[in-house]
């Protein structure tokens, strides 16, 4: 019998997504996936527009990581143009996407994953939620949300637009430094770096606390797989740097420039979905992989700063090295976090970040290619440019594809420890929808279109729906 769900607030993931769980006549998991119900278009909208536009346009396509797209087109630009950012231009970058990474970071961590850490996935879905957070742990939510304002704050003046940021230019930044400017990023560092002895010791003992309560989460909720992070001078890099691959032991596998990722990353089309799915070619095979975080942290291992390597070595005490159990990304953007404070500062110190911030750019036509590491993963902007500058193709790649075929598996094992033979719906929708916010998908960047943020997870059993839950807000 067909029997549908109502369930309320709504759902903590940026876009418009439906689950299914397909079960056997004898009631077995046969598999169980995303479907995203948005058509991918962005692309083509770039046709025909001019190609020193790209940095502005394509942050526009979405709001929670548009910084992201800003310095990869820019990237992108610099390499059709044959040039390369100065040293000065290149810091200043890497400073904005800094506080960017700590603003992502915070939101995801507090915002969307929070209320489930702090009540708890079982919690009444009435309280489930940030004011739940702020009614249940005032001081932590205040902290955490200045955290995320302090990073918002520094990409916000680097920038010039704190949601869409303008300054980042083919040849380099618009923005310039001055004493005012340093003292005031300089103070938010500070502040920022204050707060991480309450806050690290704080997210780590409700992760803690969450794998204590749910055990199949620590036990089943592992996803063996390829990684691949940006590596520069054997540390992680966001904005700069070669893409290197390993394979589930840890392993590296390949490292390439982002201009040959089409020799390595292959795109296929699934007919029951508008994301399409990424593979890694190599060696004869296609290899399943995982971006972000943890994936870059399982491919480096290192980040050249005092009080990230030192929580990085925490962590792989605990989820191991590499890591592949799925919620303990959430803890590797901690440690992002700490990162990205400690590398702010190294950059307002360093003498460079005063020299000259541009160099002329002229466009001959031809190819451009660029990347940074999206707070979700590896992001890639490729742009073909005609003799007048004119972008005539357009292919981007995003994390949240290339975390797809990972995102079903952890989406299957969430069925099995959480659903499968379980009465309770509302802990059936909240464990499938938090196995999936630990990727922190971005469903707009995956598919480039505008909508509301409903989820769905229908159920069928012998290729019969038995049961639908929805949200439809």
């Amino acid at each position: 019998m067909k029997k549908t769900f109502k369930i309320d607030p709504v759902t903590r993931i940026e876009g418009h997504a439906k689950v299914f769980i397909n079960l056997d006549d004898n009631g077995t998991l046969e598999n169980a996936g995303l479907v995203v119900n948005e058509l991918r278009g962005f692309e083509k909208i770039l046709i025909g527009m001019e190609a020193d536009r790209m940095p502005h346009i394509t942050a526009r396509i979405c709001g929670v990581c548009p910084t992201a797209h800003h310095i990869a087109a820019s990237n992108a630009l610099d390499h059709a143009a044959g040039v390369k950012a100065p040293p000065a231009a290149m810091l200043l970058r890497e400073l904005m996407y800094m506080g960017h990474i700590i603003h992502s970071h915070s939101l995801s961590i507090f915002v969307l994953q929070g209320p489930d850490l702090v009540m708890g996935l079982d919690a009444d879905p009435a309280t489930r939620n940030v004011v739940g957070i702020v009614q249940a742990n005032p001081e932590l939510a205040k902290i955490a949300l200045r955290l995320r304002t302090i990073g918002q704050k520094i990409n916000e003046m680097v920038g010039g637009r704190g949601t869409h940021p303008v300054t980042s230019v083919a040849g380099g930044i618009t923005f310039t430094l001055d004493q005012e400017k340093q003292k005031a990023i300089q103070e938010w560092i500070n502040e920022a770096r204050a707060m991480l002895p309450a806050v690290v010791p704080a997210v780590k003992g409700l992760l803690l606390k969450a794998l204590e309560q749910h055990p199949a989460m620590l036990n089943d909720w592992v996803a063996p797989s390829w990684g691949l992070g940006t590596v520069l001078n054997d540390r992680v890099s966001l904005i700069e740097g070669k893409l290197r691959a390993i394979d589930e032991t840890g392993a590296t596998r390949i490292e390439f420039g982002v201009e040959d990722y089409d020799k390595y990353l292959v795109e296929s089309v699934v007919d029951w979905s508008y994301m399409k799915k990424v593979h890694i070619n190599l060696d004869g095979g296609l290899h399943e992989y995982r971006v972000g975080p943890m994936a870059r942290m399982n491919a480096m291992r290192r980040f050249g700063t005092e009080l990230a390597d030192a929580e990085y070595a925490e962590f792989a005490k605990l989820g191991g090295a590499p890591c592949h159990i799925t919620v303990f990304q959430t803890y590797a953007k901690l440690v992002e976090i700490i990162w990205a404070i400690e590398r702010a500062g190294e950059i307002i110190n360093d003498k460079a970040v005063w020299g000259e911030t541009r160099v002329p750019v002229t466009f001959k036509g031809g190819r451009g290619v660029g990347h940074v590491e999206a707070p979700r993963g590896t992001l890639i902007h490729d742009y073909e440019i005609d003799e007048n500058g004119i972008i005539r193709a357009a292919n981007l790649i995003v994390a949240t594809q290339q975390n797809y075929a990972i995102i079903n598996r952890s989406i299957e094992q969430a069925a099995l420890s959480h659903v499968i033979d379980r009465p309770d719906e509302t802990a059936l929708l909240n464990a499938v929808e938090f196995s999936i916010r630990c990727y922190d998908p971005c469903l707009s960047c995956a598919t480039h279109a505008l909508g509301r943020m409903p989820l769905e997870v229908a159920i069928t059993r012998g290729g019969e729906t038995v049961k639908t839950i929805k949200r439809n807000n």
